[in-house]
């Protein structure tokens, strides 16, 4: 290279870095993010958060990298925001089951102190599922929670309780009409199926509400008498029977009855033999400690083409036994018409229909008696053939471990373990370690729940007691993945049919009239 074309090239490089200095004398300055630091500047120990909004991905694709997802699944019901980010949680166990894939059972359990919102996200649930065609089906509602909900579906509300309704376990239901239905179809084999499963669902409600009323479950051969003589009343009895058609046809001990009782031919024998079964057959139809409940014909029969709600508020908190089993008698109902739904959409009888059943208050039927745990698994077990979303309730783990035996106590467990999703919300410290034996929750989960479980503060603005930090906050866990944090928000219209305490806000309500009133009276 020569020397001139060499200077030439030192010189251009010599105006370029004059130029740039140039220009950067003539650009603003800008401060560093925190401000300019020193004495007399303007230093800033807070650095504000970035403004966020939300939007549809087709929305804010443009806006690449500033972008990003949020981190939550968006299939199923809303039902809140997450509680860290922000950012809206779809979830029921019906749409993360059919159509997310996210779980393997469309089932949820839902734990959690009383007053945090049990039943207020399952309502919500309920309400979303409606929107997608799901029927909604409370078989019990004991407070009530769900009443105003149906109603406002334009659903049906079966009245259940001593002197306000009755419910025969003894009626097959509508599984006599499907199997008529069937036969005329041409399907012969799925309307004895139909029946078969009518015949098996009375035969467990009887002996249930025996095991209530014993407190212990019927013997072998009490359950098969109580077999052959529903078969004999199918056979040769009129119209629908009840328990007192059951209690004579034992009584009077048809051949059928003798033979499966091994009496040997001894009326002195077979006497001896049904003795206890009748006593407490005439326990259950003369109005003793279960009432007259279940040995009149029902008197409002379950729909299968609306959501239903089975109100047994009326029944007193001091009536364990009888709870326990209206409650059962209900499961075993709904569960019933569930299957008559879905052999008459089978055979293209009717339209495909799918249910999510809400199961409020499991712990009280469990503790009903010892064999109570078996009749509530045969009904929990079929969910996924069965095409039915299902959410059970309770309070603590241990209301499904506080069971007599090592066994019953196992197969409750199952019930947690075997759910497509456990959401739990605010539970006491104690609790962890039955909770963990059944779901993995991380340390950072567990302070999680033990926090939410806190009293309510004072609040010396108002005289009164804030919200408890828990309220309406759930963690939602699917097997040993990490726990989606949400706080459920309600709408004004929801918030309207969801007020739990109602009463305690009438109440209120006429006391500060009241009090209003005195004064006006001492001025």
């Amino acid at each position: 290279m020569s020397a001139k074309k060499a200077k030439k090239q030192k010189i251009s490089r010599k105006e370029r870095k004059e130029k740039k200095a140039a220009e950067r004398e003539l650009r603003p300055i800008r401060p560093p993010m925190r401000g300019w630091i020193g004495r007399g500047r303007g230093q800033s120990v807070y650095v504000q958060q970035a403004d966020e909004w939300r939007g549809t991905t087709v929305q804010v694709c443009g806006m690449w990298p500033y972008a990003i997802g949020t981190g939550t699944p968006m299939v199923g019901v809303p039902l809140g925001r997450h509680i860290h980010t922000g950012a809206t949680l779809c979830c029921d166990p019906i749409s993360w089951f059919q159509r997310a894939k996210l779980i393997s059972n469309p089932s949820t359990f839902v734990l959690g102190k009383p007053g945090l919102g049990k039943s207020t996200i399952v309502r919500r649930m309920a309400t979303g599922l409606a929107g997608y065609g799901v029927m909604p089906l409370v078989l019990g509602d004991l407070k009530p929670d769900y009443v105003d909900l149906i109603e406002a579906m334009g659903g049906q509300i079966i009245t259940l309780g001593r002197g306000r309704g009755y419910l025969n376990v003894l009626d097959p239901g509508e599984a006599t009409e499907a199997a008529a239905q069937l036969r005329e179809a041409g399907h012969e084999k799925e309307a004895m199926q139909v029946m078969a499963d009518a015949h098996g669902r009375r035969q467990t409600m009887v002996s249930a509400l025996l095991t209530i009323l014993r407190a212990a479950p019927p013997t072998d051969r009490e359950e098969t008498i109580i077999d052959r003589s529903l078969k004999w009343l199918d056979e040769h009895h009129d119209g629908v029977p009840v328990l007192g058609d059951l209690l004579r046809v034992i009584q009077e001990g048809p051949e059928e009855v003798r033979a499966v009782a091994l009496d040997r031919g001894s009326d002195e024998r077979y006497k001896a033999i049904t003795e206890s079964l009748e006593a407490s057959l005439i326990g259950l139809t003369g109005g003793g400690r279960l009432g007259e409940t279940f040995s009149r014909q029902t008197t409002n029969p379950m729909r299968r083409d609306a959501p239903v709600v089975y109100d047994v508020s009326a029944i007193d908190d001091s009536e364990m036994d009888l709870q326990a089993a209206t409650l059962l008698a209900c499961w075993s109902a709904g569960f019933g018409t569930v299957n008559v739904a879905n052999a008459l959409a089978d055979a293209g009888l009717e339209p495909r229909r799918h249910y999510f059943v809400v199961l409020d208050e499991l712990w009280r039927a469990l503790r009903a008696g010892r064999g109570m745990v078996d009749r509530v698994d045969a009904l929990t077990r079929l969910n996924r053939q069965r095409g039915v979303g299902m959410a059970m309730i309770s309070h603590t783990m241990s209301d499904l471990l506080a069971l007599p035996t090592e066994e019953d106590r196992m197969k409750a467990r199952g019930f947690v373990e075997r759910s497509g999703m456990v959401i739990c919300g605010g539970l006491p410290a104690a609790e962890m370690p039955q909770l963990t034996a059944a779901v993995p929750f991380s340390e950072a989960e567990q302070e999680l729940l033990i926090g939410w479980q806190d009293p309510p503060a004072w609040d010396p603005s108002t005289g009164r007691e804030a919200e408890p930090p828990g309220r309406g906050k759930f963690l939602v866990k699917v097997g040993g993945r990490p726990g989606i944090p949400v706080d459920v928000q309600l709408t004004s219209i929801e918030k309207s049919i969801n007020d739990t305490n109602r009463l305690w806000h009438e109440q209120s309500r006429v006391g500060r009239r009241a009090a209003r009133s005195a004064q006006e009276v001492d001025a």
